[in-house]
């Protein structure tokens, strides 16, 4: 199995063996159950779709509930693909736990950036800003927008204030630090994307 999907429960720190603090982020991984098997022959490629969490009925749409009865589980609250080479290895019902990593392994962690509003551009993008003086007019504005006579337009792609966070992000290459199968628990070096009790995407990372 390539992947797995987890709850963010936060940040804490450990020590190595050589008595060194490691800042790790714990990951709930799984325990997650195939809810379905997809083939080349039947869906035009080869993949394993997985729940995790328990759901709720009344949260459920018919269409959604029906899956779950058809394929003989009880319903998940959140439900995601992974690709698979061979789909045949697995079967409905299955149970995908966190000992499918070990420590020092590299994953990819994909999850939902805090969303931070409407913020400006020294926030948002890291501009300097204006001088800090009582003459200054300009502290936190972006300043010079583009060019005035030609093209009389600010180009797209122009980094000016909007809505920050609350976007897909994907870390690479991060090292599992300790794994725990009796509790679920998956703890990787530094931070990944998302607030405390966000959903988390574990993957085995292809980079080095």
């Amino acid at each position: 199995m390539t992947g797995i999907i987890g709850k963010k429960l936060g940040m804490t720190r450990i020590f190595d063996e050589s008595g060194t603090s490691v800042s790790v982020t714990v990951i709930e991984a799984g325990p997650c159950l195939v809810t379905r098997v997809k083939t080349k022959e039947r869906d035009g490629y080869e993949a394993v779709q997985l729940g995790f969490g328990r759901g709720r009925a009344k949260s459920l749409t018919k269409p959604v509930l029906g899956q779950f009865a058809k394929a003989n589980v009880p319903p998940q609250a959140k439900l995601r693909e992974f690709r698979v080479a061979e789909p045949s290895r697995f079967e409905v019902g299955q149970e995908i736990t966190v000992d499918i990593f070990k420590p020092g392994e590299r994953v990819d962690v994909t999850g939902v950036s805090k969303g931070r509003g409407f913020q400006g551009v020294v926030k948002r993008y890291g501009h300097r800003g204006g001088d800090e003086a009582h003459g200054c007019m300009s502290h936190r504005v972006p300043g010079s927008l583009g060019q005035s006579a030609a093209p009389s337009r600010v180009y797209k792609g122009r980094k000016l204030p909007g809505r920050m966070g609350g976007e897909r992000v994907t870390v690479r290459c991060v090292r599992v630090v300790q794994v725990d199968p009796e509790q679920n628990v998956l703890l990787v070096r530094g931070a990944v994307p998302g607030a405390a009790n966000g959903l988390v995407i574990v993957r085995k990372s292809s980079g080095k």
